[in-house]
């Protein structure tokens, strides 16, 4: 079955980076086309029995008007993974995104809606979809000792000598030009508002000689240990990102966003979303090094409770240096929903930001959020399924989904950033009460 050919007419995209095509009433889910094109696709994974199969477009017979030749000379069937939609015009790369967050809202939150993915500002190359990504984890090749990235869906690597949407200042540390034996992964992270730099490594095996790191440029470097998380070897504890007003420090792997423009365009939309004022009690859930409650905080009054849960500790300890002029901070490491649990830690909250990993909050925090009775959420969500899900959750416990606003923080993939704000819903009329007496 793998590397069976069929000539089909392409479907609708669907989640996840594919389009989906019929063969003879067995579906398919095809990469590197777009709806309405007639194209020779190859299986790449599936047998006789599967209740479905993938495949890679190899000849297209009839092109969409929307289809560009990929700017990246790795980017196609049975090449580097990293990118979905190369082969598409920016503008046609949104248009599929929203359907996606349509077609997932409807069907998993039972919301029918209008969405639009909207561009995020940027110099020419990154409003094209290039030269965006400040930090890109690359796989060595254990061949050869160069540096790559994963093939779809498998282990092998495609080795590179450039990526197309990695930052300048990630090519400038020359990580494809090295050789990196002895090495199994390579993180780089290049800081937009810094000059600062960091690598990342993780050795084949984690007894083995830390290799000495010579790149282009003065570079932090961190080792990951046996549990995974990186400890530097030598340089700066990690990189200083520039972002809300602040500068914002973010140790070894923490997590910060990857496109030049997200921070400042999340940022934006959860505030205008939250509408936060002197007096509210905020609660930012899965805070990392604080970027959202940083930004709610300079939106109330001074000694005004701003509290944050997060469940690393190394970022737990950037917030607090972060955020150590903000009065009225408290901070809390541990799981999310064991925290909000924990006898005393809140009785309410006005107002809560939650920016969960892509499996998304679940249903246990969804209802102890719903227990504090905010007036208002902002759910920043890089999963429009995980989100969709959740936002059922919430209309179960009394959220109606107030609106919704996507971005386009991933240019050439099948990724996006979702902003939902939602508030309590109105309490339906009571009804069999008895008539007031008359008079």
């Amino acid at each position: 079955m793998v590397g069976t050919r069929y000539e089909v007419e392409i479907g609708p995209v669907a989640h996840g980076g594919h389009c989906v095509a019929r063969h003879e009433g067995r579906v398919l889910f095809v990469r590197h086309g777009l709806p309405g094109e007639r194209a020779v696709v190859e299986v790449t994974d599936g047998t006789v029995t599967s209740r479905f199969l993938r495949a890679d477009v190899v000849e297209v017979l009839d092109a969409s008007a929307d289809r560009v030749t990929p700017p990246c000379p790795y980017a196609g069937p049975g090449r580097c993974g990293g990118c979905d939609w190369q082969h598409a015009k920016p503008a046609a790369q949104r248009a599929l995104k929203a359907a996606v967050v349509r077609e997932q809202l409807a069907r998993l939150a039972g919301l029918e809606l209008p969405v639009e993915v909207e561009a995020v500002p940027g110099p020419d190359d990154v409003a094209e979809g290039l030269g965006w990504r400040t930090r890109v984890q690359f796989t060595v090749d254990p061949a050869t000792g160069r540096a790559g990235l994963r093939r779809h869906r498998s282990h092998d690597v495609e080795v590179i000598e450039s990526c197309a949407i990695a930052s300048a200042g990630v090519e400038e540390l020359g990580i494809e030009e090295r050789d990196w034996r002895g090495v199994e992964t390579v993180e780089a992270i290049a800081s937009p508002g810094s000059s600062d730099r960091a690598v990342i490594v993780t050795t084949a095996e984690q007894d083995g000689r830390m290799p000495i790191v010579e790149l282009d440029r003065p570079v932090a470097v961190f080792r990951t240990d046996d549990k995974g998380r990186a400890r530097r070897v030598h340089g700066r504890a990690g990189v200083r990102e520039v972002a809300a007003g602040r500068t914002w420090r973010v140790s070894g792997d923490g997590f910060w966003q990857i496109h030049p423009a997200a921070a400042e365009t999340l940022v934006a939309a959860v505030l205008d979303g939250l509408a936060p004022r002197p007096g509210d009690v905020a609660l930012d859930l899965y805070c990392g090094v604080g970027l959202f409650a940083g930004a709610i905080a300079d939106r109330l009054a001074d000694g005004d409770q701003v509290i944050g849960v997060e469940t690393g500790r190394d970022a737990i300890e950037d917030a607090k240096h972060n955020l150590r002029d903000v009065p009225g901070l408290r901070l809390e490491a541990g799981r999310v929903e064991r925290v909000l649990t924990r006898p005393g830690f809140l009785r309410r909250a006005d107002i809560v930001v939650l920016d969960p990993p892509r499996a998304g909050a679940g249903k246990v925090v969804v209802e102890r959020i719903a227990r504090l009775t905010p007036r208002r959420i902002a759910y920043v969500a890089c999963d429009p399924a995980a989100l969709a899900r959740d936002l059922k959750y919430f209309a179960d416990n009394g959220y109606r989904l107030r609106g919704i606003r996507a971005f386009d923080l991933f240019p050439n993939t099948h990724h996006v950033e979702c902003v939902a704000i939602l508030e309590a819903a109105p309490k339906p009329p009571r009804t069999g009460a008895r008539p007031p007496k008359s008079r």
